[in-house]
């Protein structure tokens, strides 16, 4: 059984779709929500999925000491998928989980990808940039926003007509349908 922690610093819907893709399975469990938002209704998701949920109270306990690293150990995580996470992972973890923590970005990196371009920051540049296709590109995390080794692109065509809130529409149907797939594609 490979243990899971989601991370996630906003409403959740990508974690919600995971929990719900693996609740069943024999091989994964999603053990623990890590959020960095005491706000952020995945917390609430948590709740309401039954699974454990850590929030990480400051950047310095995040950046500036082991209480993450640790916490991740001692719930005997094998693997990490950042889910909406908005801060960089920090190296320490990144070590201990070398080639075991998996990120999603709503776009097609390498463009639109780096500090700051996330959610709709994502959307309003590919419209404002007029771009024929977007989509999501899943990959592993290095100590760079976005720039880990890709594992997977998927595209969807977009029309002239399209608003970012269209594109954003468009870039969630694909994170639900090959996010949990291909999470399990690299676990197992």
């Amino acid at each position: 059984m490979k243990n899971l922690a989601l991370f996630a610093s906003g409403n959740g819907t990508n974690v919600q779709r995971i929990a719900e893709y693996f609740a069943d399975s024999p091989n994964i469990r999603i053990k623990l929500i890590v959020s960095n938002n005491a706000q952020a209704y995945v917390l609430e998701r948590a709740k309401k999925l039954g699974i454990a949920s850590y929030l990480i109270r400051n950047k310095d306990e995040f950046y500036n000491s082991d209480a993450v690293l640790e916490m991740l150990q001692q719930n005997s995580i094998d693997f990490i998928v950042l889910a909406g996470f908005l801060w960089l992972i920090p190296y320490p973890i990144i070590e201990a989980f070398s080639n075991r923590i998996i990120n999603i970005h709503p776009a097609l990196l390498p463009k639109y990808g780096g500090k700051g371009m996330y959610g709709r920051h994502v959307h309003e540049a590919v419209v404002a940039n007029k771009e024929p296709e977007s989509g999501i590109t899943i990959h592993y995390v290095n100590q760079h926003y976005d720039e880990g080794k890709i594992i997977f692109q998927a595209k969807c065509a977009l029309s002239p007509e399209d608003t970012p809130e269209m594109v954003a529409q468009k870039v969630h149907a694909l994170e639900y349908e090959y996010f949990p797939k291909i999470i399990e594609q690299e676990i197992l």
